[in-house]
């Protein structure tokens, strides 16, 4: 099914079951222990072993040999398999870095060798036994060093646009802001390390992963093995996290691959938590100049944004000046993208990639141009709201309600309760609040689906469509619920699992509508069975209480299926919608902190998100995911930075006892309001994405009102005690 017209209404629109507030269907199994992830997969026929991977100590140059004598010697060992042995291979299609193979080392801990054994233990002290000679080479590992050398990507989706003339406007506005702004580099810290287990039948493999992208690891890893797609079967029913660290192909599966057909067994093999920050990917951090001319009334005249990042060869930039092109408007517009080659572990997506430190700084920005233009930050940002594409005003958006978003919060925040900055003490602590507009693009990806019917009237589900603990399993189960007229209990989602239809996956907030919408659409090939079979018409059949009916006549669904059942399959494609309309998710963030006087340790108090995002499939999961992500924007804006050893290429904080996150217990109080809305103009759901529009904008309005509480300004993430502590006011 092809969706390119605007969903009129529709069997979703009853909204029995989507839109409700429903348990996670898969909720039991997760509290009682029984969901198993990639690690946990256990078969008593099964004699597993163990692989440790041995990461790369150098972070650029070549391997000139590996030692693994001592390493095979080793007690409980069965194999070790290094990069040199399995020699040169191909790339998989969405990788920067080699995972494995050769002998060339492109970033620090890139993995040189596994080691196999009867138990982890043996494994890991057999790994430390394997001597690696390097021939190194000096590398760039310092942004501000190597932004002199950036260049203009060449296959960047427009990296830089123009509109009007940005320099004029901005020389001859009356009110001006030029500011930098600096992000750092970031893990995705999931609760679940990268891990695989590998099992070899002949020529054909098994594996068992943690993925959020089913189809693309399964191309990929077969490229990289060098054998024929269909000769992999990949399963990754659920998953303890992933934040786009899991969307490609990461070393643990090409390990365990490599390693189960040395061993001649299944092999099991995870990622240690310090091999996980180097060796896979990590947000990169970016450089960013804003520049804001406008009136003394407050219009944007002037909006110009450019931002620096790096990666490896063959990377991409951070896509950090996407959401100026379209948030505010201004008849004169400047935007670019710069990218430098450096030699630190692979930069690549982490959740809400592009807007989530875009957001960090441009929000910043607008907070100042308010206060140079003494006014209220929440009407500066309502007078310049644009229900069109500023760069192409004959598009205009599907639907956009900002206004909507940053006027109820404001409400419900209390917001005119605000003062002006460093006025408001409470024992000791300065207290402020800050606002930030939320901003993310909707994403669609095609979504297939295959969904059956038994003679019992049950429903199953089968998509490879991941969980990755947003919710899937439910919306899913919704979906078909709604769509065949049963109870949610009447049906059965399988997920995960590359023998079944291939879906969108889950990444970049596109996954909930699209896997969706692909179930959606199975689904009325479903219905189309049934009524036929039937002998229904199929423009007025009605699918009700596990019921098929058509005029006078009803049936029950169980009987329409007859003996051997019924079967719906398709996948929903999408048409050019987006090129008439603009779709994008909107919302805001209110946050109150405390900050104390003497030692300028910051506390969060309370947040508050608004957000209109389409229909809301499941305000309860949606919820989950909205105030797990104004939790991961908090350790954005208070301590989370991958700090880089600018000698040696690596980061120095590579776990979780460096690298700090926030947990909920941080936050005494988050609320989250849902828009009601729609939008057509999305899918037949007409939803949109939410779990990453509830990230973005959420450092920044930290940032806020840090400055509201204390005064002091700062442009520098993480916004830790030593930039506030010199310039807070003084005590007495």
């Amino acid at each position: 099914m092809q969706f390119d017209k605007p969903a009129t209404t529709n069997p979703i629109d009853r909204l029995n079951v989507v839109g409700r507030t429903v348990p996670r269907v898969d909720g039991e199994l997760k509290t009682t222990g029984n969901a198993r992830y990639a690690y946990e997969w256990h078969d008593p026929q099964m004699d597993y072993a163990y692989g440790h991977p041995v990461g790369a100590a150098i972070a650029k140059g070549r391997i000139r040999s590996i030692d693994t004598e001592a390493a095979k010697k080793a007690p409980g060992v069965l194999a070790v398999v290094t990069a040199l042995d399995v020699g040169e291979r191909e790339k998989g299609k969405y990788n920067t870095a080699t995972v494995f193979g050769g002998d060339k080392i492109q970033h620090y801990h890139q993995a040189v060798a596994v080691v196999v054994a009867r138990s982890f233990e043996e494994a890991r002290a057999a790994g430390a036994l394997v001597k690696v000679e390097y021939a190194p080479e000096d590398g760039a590992y310092d942004l501000e060093e190597a932004m002199d050398g950036a260049v203009k990507p060449d296959d960047s989706d427009e990296p830089d646009t123009a509109v009007g003339d940005f320099e004029r406007a901005f020389a001859d506005a009356p009110v001006t802001l030029d500011a930098v702004y600096r992000t750092p580099d970031q893990s995705h810290a999931m609760m679940e390390p990268h891990a695989s287990i590998a099992a070899w039948k002949n020529d054909d493999l098994t594996i068992w992963t943690s993925s959020q992208m089913i189809d693309w690891w399964r191309s990929d890893l077969a490229t990289t093995l060098g054998i024929d797609k269909e000769r992999v079967h990949l399963m990754s029913p659920f998953i303890g996290g992933g934040f786009g660290g899991k969307l490609f192909l990461r070393a643990d599966a090409v390990l365990a691959a490599f390693a189960a057909k040395a061993a001649g067994r299944p092999v099991k093999v995870a990622l240690p938590r310090p091999l996980v920050a180097n060796n896979t990917t990590h947000r990169p951090a970016t450089v960013q100049r804003i520049r804001i001319g406008a009136e003394r009334d407050g219009r944007i005249t002037a909006i110009g944004h450019q931002s620096w990042s790096g990666d490896l060869p063959g990377g991409q930039p951070e896509l950090a000046v996407n959401q100026t092109r379209l948030l505010y408007a201004g008849a004169n517009r400047k935007t670019a993208m710069r990218l430098a080659t450096l030699d630190l572990p692979e930069g690549n997506s982490m959740r809400a990639p592009g807007e989530a430190p875009g957001m960090m700084a441009l929000e910043i920005a607008i907070d100042e141009m308010a206060e140079k233009l003494q006014m209220d930050p929440v009407e500066f940002r309502i007078l310049n709201d644009t229900q069109v594409d500023p760069e192409k005003p004959e598009r205009p958006f599907s639907h956009r309600n900002l206004i909507g978003c940053l006027r109820l919060g404001a409400e419900r925040f209390g917001w005119q309760k605000r003062g002006a900055p460093a006025t408001r003490r409470e024992d000791g602590v300065l207290v402020g609040v800050g606002v930030a507009a939320a901003f993310r693009n909707n994403l669609l990806m095609p979504s297939g689906a295959r969904v059956r019917l038994d003679g019992d009237g049950m429903i199953t589900v089968e998509t490879d469509m991941t969980d990755i603990g947003t919710g899937s399993y439910t919306i899913i189960a919704q979906t078909a619920a709604e769509m065949m007229g049963v109870d949610i209990d009447r049906v059965t989602v399988r997920l995960g699992d590359s023998r079944f239809p291939v879906s969108s996956g889950s990444g970049g907030q596109f996954g909930g509508n699209s896997s969706t919408s692909g179930v959606y659409a199975a689904c009325v090939k479903l219905r189309a069975a049934v009524a036929a079979r039937l002998g229904f018409n199929t423009q007025d059949v009605v699918f009700d209480g596990g019921q098929v009916r058509s005029g006078d006549r009803a049936v029950p669904l169980s009987q329409a299926a007859g003996a051997d059942g019924l079967i719906g399959e398709d996948t929903m494609t999408w048409g050019d919608l987006d090129k008439t309309h603009q779709q994008s998710t909107f919302g805001a963030h209110f946050v109150e902190v405390g900050v104390d006087i003497v030692t300028g340790e910051t506390r969060i108090r309370r947040m508050l998100a608004v957000c209109a995002s389409g229909r809301i499939l499941n305000p309860l999961t949606a919820r989950s995911q909205v105030i797990g992500a104004m939790t991961m924007g908090a350790g954005a804006a208070l301590s989370e930075e991958l700090v880089v050893d600018t000698r040696r290429g690596f980061f120095v904080n590579h776990d979780l006892a460096g690298y700090e996150v926030p947990v909920h217990a941080d936050i005494p109080h988050q609320d989250v309001i849902f828009m009601d809305e729609t939008d057509p103009f999305s899918s037949p759901m007409k939803a949109k994405g939410v779990g990453e529009l509830g990230l973005c904008g959420v450092a920044a309005a930290i940032a806020n009102a840090i400055y509201n509480a204390t005064g002091v300004r700062v442009r520098d993430y993480p916004i830790t005690l030593d930039k506030l502590i010199g310039g807070l006011p003084r005590v007495a």
